[in-house]
């Protein structure tokens, strides 16, 4: 048993100074200060919260977890992502998927991962698939991964990009049937990542496949969103239309370009609650030039996502509740997983993160274990070194 004191707490919507106990890796409740120190002594351990805020532990909805890159040969292949990497950054549920390469990495080895980090304790899934098309499977079938293997929870698809496989609508509306079907079966929200690249035809295919079928919007979730004019529109026409999208994480570069993002996805009408944010770590970042030669190729580091966390509330005029919704309730409503994952309330699962004032993260705690305490990791994975890792 678990008890934190005295803390601001944000459910994501701001409840006040409350205590928080523990059991069993759940929330067992939230109360008045207080209402638990008859059973503090019986407590494993006692968080005093003082100062703190206590929040959702952050739903990263696209982690390479095994790594992606490649495009400038193997030497570019990214690692994998550490437990540590992911702790540091208050992250406490992943969803991994594939990238361009699916052909030197494997749905196999993305859901041994997936597997491994729940063996580690964070809360971990996975996608079958990746950019390309037929897509690459466990089972040799979309619809058999999504109901059979319990980690999957959809497909990994790229649109509009120049590493995209070119689907035509037809193919699309067979993907999305496909996916649909297997969660209904498996009883799981299944969906399509879509990976969208800045090509000119956008969300051209999405919508067309809604206006041609009977699927709902949801089963389409488009990533990468804000990264120019013309896919930028037309996430803001999907999302009106009740869709969900996924804006990706500025690197600390571009403080202030979400908050940016952000006020126009707001002056054009769209309501923040179709709306998430990820960090597309392990991932590749390139540049090429007119004639489609690589000139630059970087890692996207899962950090992005604290910091963008932590920018917008000290900077965004924005609610708290609704930034911070961005990055826990908002992408654990798209999977499915609220209010398993993204609150904090009774019955949920006891993912929490606590910061000072500042947005310095001094407390980790996954499926009611602490990761970190007081500024310093305290669980690192396996075959992490044994020694003191630098938080930000």
């Amino acid at each position: 048993m678990l008890l934190i004191k005295n803390a601001e707490v944000y459910a994501p919507e701001y409840l006040g100074k409350k205590d928080v106990l523990i059991a069993g890796g759940l929330i067992e409740a939230v109360e008045s200060c207080g209402a638990f120190d008859g059973l503090a002594s019986a407590a494993d351990e006692v968080i005093e919260g003082e100062g703190l805020m206590l929040f959702p532990g952050i739903v990263d909805g696209h982690v390479h977890i095994t790594g992606g890159g490649g495009e400038g040969g193997f030497k570019t292949r990214a690692p994998e992502i550490m437990l540590s990497d992911m702790t540091a950054a208050g992250v406490t549920t992943v969803l991994g998927l594939l990238g361009t390469d699916d052909m030197t990495r494997s749905t196999e080895n993305l859901v041994a991962k997936a597997k491994a980090l729940r063996d580690e304790g964070i809360s971990a899934y996975a996608l079958t698939g990746a950019y390309g098309y037929p897509s690459v499977t466990l089972t040799g079938s979309i619809k058999k991964d999504i109901v059979f293997i319990s980690e999957i929870m959809g497909l990994k698809l790229a649109l509009s990009d120049h590493r995209a496989p070119n689907v035509t609508t037809e193919e699309l509306i067979r993907l999305a049937s496909d996916v649909r079907t297997a969660g209904m079966i498996a009883g799981k929200e299944s969906f399509i990542v879509l990976h969208m690249g800045d090509g000119k035809e956008g969300l051209k295919k999405v919508f067309e496949a809604l206006e041609r079928t009977e699927i709902p919007i949801k089963v389409f979730h488009p990533t990468h969103v804000s990264r120019c004019e013309n896919l930028f529109s037309d996430a803001i026409r999907f999302a009106k239309m009740g869709g969900r999208i996924d804006i990706t994480a500025f690197d600390s570069r571009h403080s202030g370009d979400m908050e940016l993002v952000l006020e126009r996805l707001v002056s054009e009408g769209v309501s923040l609650d179709r709306v998430s944010i990820s960090s597309d770590a392990q991932g590749s970042y390139s540049e090429y030039d007119s004639e489609g030669r690589l000139i630059k190729i970087g890692i996207s580091p899962i950090r992005s996502i604290y910091d963008e966390l932590a920018f917008l509330m000290k900077e965004s005029k924005l609610k708290k509740e609704d930034v911070l919704s961005l990055f826990t309730k908002n992408p654990a409503d798209a999977m499915g997983l609220f209010p398993k994952k993204g609150a904090i309330k009774k019955g949920s699962d006891a993912d929490i993160i606590l910061t000072d004032k500042n947005m310095v993260l001094k407390y980790v705690i996954a499926c009611g274990k602490p990761f970190m305490k007081d500024g310093s990791i305290v669980k690192r994975g396996t075959f992490e070194p044994e020694k003191d890792l630098a938080c930000f």
